[in-house]
């Protein structure tokens, strides 16, 4: 991940809304959720959340699935095990194995 991509990612997780409606897809992973089942449950308007998850997907943070005729998002984990590993790149002069216990986080086997 470059530095735009970490910024963009940042600019995206920034707003109250869209860091709900990212941690609310990552309690969903796997599964993809429709983008009015979003809206309910953070209870915002659709057309408003239909924004939100536009930047979001923009920025690399969320994936889409065609479901019939529905278009399911989810949380698009390795672009966030990428942003911690831009974070943690210079990490302890370069030595990356002193972040071991955060990087095991990001291990995930969902």
């Amino acid at each position: 991940m470059d530095q735009k991509a970490a910024l963009d990612a940042f600019a995206a997780l920034a707003h109250p809304t869209r860091l709900a409606v990212f941690r609310f897809l990552v309690r969903e992973v796997p599964n993809g959720v429709p983008a009015l089942a979003i809206s309910e449950a953070l209870d915002a308007r659709p057309s408003t959340m239909s924004g939100h998850l536009s930047v979001m997907k923009s920025a690399g943070l969320v994936s889409t699935t065609r479901n019939h005729r529905e278009i399911l998002y989810a949380a698009h984990l390795p672009a966030i095990s990428a942003l911690v590993g831009f974070l943690l790149s210079d990490c302890c002069g370069g030595q990356i194995d002193r972040c071991q216990d955060i990087l095991a986080l990001l291990d995930c086997e969902c």
